[in-house]
């Protein structure tokens, strides 16, 4: 209990089990502000969506973030002071159940996983992206949490047996990653149908923003190295910007959702992969220009000082030369099969077949901002070349 002064600049005492601990009237105005707080677990947090979901949730919700406890400091440091940190491998079953064993909240958002294409043997992927959510799951039935899972479209495959994937799409396990999403994806349906969890399930796109070194970073990386080969044939894929995916976890919490209901979500429109090469190679140019010039901009004025920057209009194409047949594409993907390397049968994919999928039921229920993949995904290749620069 805190006693105010008429003083404003005396300090308040308050007696407690362990003796005397000295507060100020604001710390006592925000324990109780925390008080009323929802509280939500979050899983993920050091990940790229992650990340920028905490940002902003963060002053709306009492949260508790489980993470790896190699976790390097860099990625959480920033929410210490917001979020109580929870230092548990979401594979370690026996610290994870009696964590949860002697915790309760009003929402878990579970989007910690293993990702796709790394190395580790078919128990960890079970271990961490299976039973850990029969965990979380058990703990949300048990206090009659809010859940909400973060899936992947990759339930429909690396590449849709039907386009535009939609919620009928048959799932395909090509690999174990995508396996592991179909298995939670069945476990949670099970208890919302046996009315035992009120759940729903996210399928995210292959998200693009700054800050993370998967497929878009990969993509302007081979485009500005001139290694990227594109078939001759048009390819469409659907990305999704990272700040409409935190933008879908916010107002799932603040609004609620119907139990049982799963949503893709991408930007709205698929787009030409061809011309998002040429996209990246233009703008990675524009960049070129601005550096030759003596005056130039620092980083966070890129987007604000040169107006050609912001264009979306391609003045320069992407070689013509580095599109090759299709036939030498499948060559690639039987020998990336032949050595069972996931990361590359996956990225061998995604550059040469359409991916693209129905997201219209996200953007009518919820009323997000949608963005447009071009200019947008001009934000990968600033940071692309900001970090590069930083490491000359």
């Amino acid at each position: 209990m805190c006693f105010h002064s008429t003083d404003q600049r005396k300090k308040i005492f308050f007696r407690d089990c362990l003796g005397f601990k000295e507060y100020t009237k604001k710390d006592c105005a925000c324990n109780n502000m925390i008080k009323n707080k929802k509280t939500l677990l979050l899983t993920g947090l050091t990940g790229f969506i992650g990340r920028h979901t905490a940002r902003k949730i963060c002053q709306t919700y009492d949260i508790s973030a489980i993470i790896r406890p190699s976790s390097e400091k860099s990625k959480y440091a920033e929410f210490e002071n917001d979020i109580k940190i929870v230092k548990i491998d979401l594979s370690d079953r026996e610290k994870l159940s009696a964590y949860l064993d002697s915790h309760s909240f009003d929402f878990i958002l579970h989007i910690g996983a293993l990702r796709g294409g790394r190395k580790f043997n078919k128990n960890e992927y079970s271990r961490a992206n299976v039973i850990a959510t029969e965990l979380l799951l058990k703990n949300a039935i048990k206090n009659k949490s809010k859940f909400i899972f973060c899936s992947s479209v990759g339930v429909y495959g690396t590449i849709p047996k039907v386009l535009p994937a939609d919620l009928y799409t048959p799932y395909q396990e090509d690999n174990v990653y995508h396996k592991t999403k179909i298995q939670c994806e069945k476990i949670i349906n099970k208890a919302v149908y046996e009315k035992k969890l009120d759940a729903c399930i996210i399928r995210p796109a292959i998200t693009y923003g700054i800050n993370d070194f998967g497929f878009p970073y990969t993509l302007t990386k081979l485009v500005a190295k001139r290694l990227l080969y594109l078939p001759q044939k048009p390819i469409f894929i659907q990305l999704l910007n990272v700040d409409t995916l935190s933008e879908v976890f916010a107002k799932l919490l603040e609004k609620g959702f119907t139990s049982g209901k799963i949503w893709n979500v991408a930007d709205k429109n698929e787009i030409c992969f061809q011309k998002l090469a040429d996209f990246i190679y233009d703008r990675l140019m524009k960049h070129a220009d601005v550096k030759g010039k003596k005056n130039m901009p620092k980083f966070s004025d890129l987007n604000a000082i040169p107006e050609r920057l912001n264009e979306g209009a391609v003045s320069r194409h992407y070689p013509t030369k580095k599109f090759i047949k299709m036939r030498n594409f499948e060559l690639f993907l039987k020998i990336a099969k032949l050595f069972k390397n996931e990361l590359w049968i996956s990225r061998l994919e995604l550059i040469s077949n359409s991916w693209y999928f129905d997201v219209s039921a996200i953007y009518e229920d919820l009323g997000i901002k949608s963005y447009n993949t071009i200019p947008d995904f001009g934000v990968v290749v600033d940071w692309y070349v900001n970090q590069k620069n930083n490491t000359q």
